[in-house]
């Protein structure tokens, strides 16, 4: 018999008759669900937030991936966001938060592209967005341990509601299914963090596939690297715009449950190039399909 599909609205809408708190449902129903309990899932949390903070900390130090294609992304963009700020000519573009959050996505997602090990969230090639964000909010915030995890919790259960309703697949949805779900899970996690209630959870989640709807999934030569790893980036600015929308009280028309429904609609309809199969996008650019073709002689002589 096929499940039904989780919503969100519904799970906010029974923590609220419980008249629990919603963390607080969300951590009961998991434990049940897992046959274990809260204090179990909240220290695998925790040990998800030590690989994330150990994956930035290794992209950070300049790493290059195998094939050659990227690395030192990170590190470049935080010497020169530091020299910007040093000068005084002028204030960093992005702020020291929405800055370091994608710094630190680029570390974590460059990270993943030199083989060290990251936090699929939802995937391999969306694992530098959490990272990034809950990084930022750890350094310029001041946001707790305890609070991060809950953080975690919150996205945790955001990506159950995406995958239940969609796909978290860039081969099924394209690049939004992953970057955009990702994303999604980082709003929501930011916007519990600074007090927001379950509507405005989803308002966020909602806001991030408004913005980033119809994202298709192209890697050059297959590879989790162009344009995955600056999509990280860009998909923290949507994160954090989302957020600070929801957070504003700005609602969303579109319902989170049906933002996800929709996204999963486009991403069935996106042509099979444009879905993870390097034969359409950015990856059948003259320069894109160069670089294959000696990528491939190498790898095969």
């Amino acid at each position: 018999m096929k499940q039904d599909k989780l919503s969100w609205a519904q799970l906010v809408s029974q923590s609220e008759a419980k008249q629990l708190p919603l963390l607080d449902y969300l951590l009961e129903r998991s434990a049940a669900q897992l046959e274990t309990d809260q204090a179990a899932i909240l220290a695998k949390m925790d040990a998800m937030l030590q690989v994330m903070e150990e994956a930035v900390a290794f992209g950070m130090t300049g790493v290059t991936s195998n094939s050659g294609l990227t690395g030192g992304s990170a590190k470049k963009l935080k010497e020169y966001m530091e020299t910007v700020q040093a000068g005084g000519n002028r204030p960093a573009l992005l702020g020291p938060v929405a800055g370091s959050a994608v710094t630190y996505a680029l570390a974590a997602a460059e990270a993943n592209a030199a083989m060290g090990r990251i936090v699929a969230a939802p995937t391999a090639g969306a694992s530098g967005i959490l990272p990034g964000v809950l990084m930022s909010l750890k350094e310029h915030c001041g946001v707790s341990r305890e609070k991060l995890v809950e953080g975690l919790v919150i996205a945790g259960v955001i990506g159950e509601v995406i995958a239940s309703r969609a796909s978290i697949a860039g081969a099924t949805g394209g690049c939004q299914a992953e970057c955009g779900s990702g994303a999604a899970m980082a709003a929501g996690a930011v916007v519990y963090i600074f007090g927001g209630n379950g509507k405005q959870i989803g308002d966020a989640v909602s806001i991030v596939f408004k913005n980033m709807l119809g994202l298709v999934c192209d890697p050059v030569a297959g590879l989790v690297e162009v344009p995955c790893i600056k999509r990280n980036a860009g998909s923290v600015v949507q994160c954090l715009l989302a957020a600070e929308l929801a957070l504003a009280g700005v609602d969303s028309f579109i319902p989170a449950d049906e933002a996800i429904d929709a996204m999963d609609k486009v991403g069935r309809a996106l042509p099979y190039g444009l879905r993870e199969t390097a034969e359409g996008g950015l990856a059948v650019t003259p320069t894109a399909k160069a670089w294959t073709e000696e990528y491939f002689k190498k790898i095969h002589s």
